[in-house]
């Protein structure tokens, strides 16, 4: 008796959990066959023989969209009709701007650069990721989608108007970093920070609101928000933002049941990545909006394809959230050690095998292709020709002779693999590596 009374206590400790796990597991299955049976109206019985007829309409509809805007140059069009409009402006508001600048504080400088930071690739290298392991799952893939989506979409329109910023000086600008810098050889309307951080803060209010019954942090978040609200109200163009904001919101859940249970998930969205590409209009002058755009792309497909893989692995909604005795912060703490170091390395092993790999395949098909940073022996020379150039022909170029006949360059493609990669490893890789370390 003494023996069995040693031994009943452990036995309690083990067999609820492995009913529980089981247990969910059969209920998420059962969410898995609900989700899968309405994704718009559209089952999966309707998609298990091929892509099915929405998905067709919106990669055809992109396709018609790049013939007809290179047929009658609808982006030089539109831009003859609204950037001298928009110059105007510039010009006129440039005495508004020198007046809000008149309250300088180094302590104000140090507060827009972190903000900058939060809508930059610092964001979702290092906090979209902790919040993938912390146990919240669909709000950082939501936000990822959302960021992707104000990206693309910011950065299109700031490219198709060109709309030069007001000058510098007597305007100041914040450079203290390189990425500022950088940024401050973009467009300037409509402005990502803006727009990304009317969005995210929007979409987090919206979340918390949805999800918590605690009214002390729906306090806090909302009154975040609506300081991101009143500063952006300062500079104007809140409608543009809140509109997209309010698209996002009335689909995120229709692309999220996609996501987790949809049928050709990771196959239409690598169409879709491919010919947004194309889409994406042509500046009056280069600037790094485009790359910043082909992040934020691979990014979202890494996602998207990681995700749709592992979701009831890893994903679901029962995963433990940290700050629970399932997930306590050691454990989330010895998550970031293990996977930070593990992202990196994926996102170098990433790049150096697009840097490989695609110039082969370019070549072995016969696509031109330039490299205007990554690799040196295809870079543009002064006369026009890039210093690695010769011609294949053969049945493989005849595959893609349906593509403009021009150079590409092959750093889009890259820098899409890179940042795929990396994310693919955020939400599959690691979170495996957490599984076989029990972490």
């Amino acid at each position: 008796m003494e023996e069995e009374e040693m031994v009943q206590p452990s036995l309690p400790l083990l067999r609820p959990r492995r009913r529980s796990l089981r247990r969910e597991r059969w209920v998420f299955d059962q969410k898995k066959k609900i989700c899968s049976r309405g994704l718009g109206g559209v089952g999966v019985e309707g998609m298990e023989g091929g892509i099915s007829f929405w998905q067709a309409l919106s990669l055809s509809a992109i396709v018609g969209w790049v013939g007809a805007s290179a047929s009658f140059d609808l982006t030089r069009r539109f831009r003859a009709l609204t950037q001298p409009w928009v110059t105007r402006r510039v010009v006129a508001d440039t005495p508004s701007i020198l007046r809000l600048q008149r309250c300088h504080h180094r302590y104000l400088d140090n507060m827009f650069s972190v903000l900058s930071c939060v809508v930059s690739v610092p964001f979702y290298t290092g906090f979209l990721p902790l919040l993938f392991w912390s146990g919240h799952s669909k709000l950082a893939r939501q936000m990822t989608l959302l960021m992707a989506f104000c990206d693309y979409t910011g950065n299109s329109v700031k490219d198709v108007i060109s709309a030069p910023r007001p000058s510098c000086p007597p305007v100041r600008r914040v450079t203290a970093t390189k990425d500022e810098k950088e940024n401050a050889t973009e467009y300037g309307l409509p402005s990502s920070h803006a727009l990304n951080t009317v969005c995210l803060s929007g979409y987090l209010l919206h979340y918390i609101l949805t999800n918590s019954p605690q009214n002390d942090t729906v306090a806090v978040v909302a009154g975040f928000s609506l300081v991101f609200l009143l500063l952006d109200r300062c500079c104007g163009g809140n409608c543009f933002w809140l509109v997209i904001l309010a698209f996002w919101l009335a689909v995120h859940d229709y692309v999220d049941n996609f996501i987790i249970s949809g049928q050709n998930v990771t196959s239409f969205w690598a169409s879709l990545s491919f010919l947004l590409c194309f889409a994406y209009p042509t500046p009056e002058f280069r600037t790094p909006s485009f790359e910043y755009h082909t992040a934020f792309n691979g990014v979202a497909f890494g996602i998207v394809s990681g995700i749709q893989q592992t979701y009831l692995h890893f994903h679901h909604e029962g995963v433990p959230h940290i700050f629970t005795p399932e997930l306590t912060f050691p454990v989330f703490i010895a998550r970031v050690l293990v996977g930070i170091p593990t992202i990196l390395i994926v996102k170098f092993c990433s790049k150096a095998i697009a840097k490989w790999l695609l110039p082969v395949m370019c070549n072995t098909l016969g696509i031109p292709i330039v490299s205007s940073c990554y690799i040196p022996a295809l870079k543009v020379s002064d006369n026009g020709k890039n210093k690695s150039e010769f011609k294949q022909a053969g049945y493989l170029q005849k595959v893609v002779s349906f593509l403009p006949q021009k150079a590409y360059d092959v750093d889009t493609g890259i820098r899409f693999l890179q940042y795929a990669g990396l994310a693919w490893s955020v939400v599959d890789l690691v979170p495996s590596l957490f599984s076989h370390l029990n972490l």
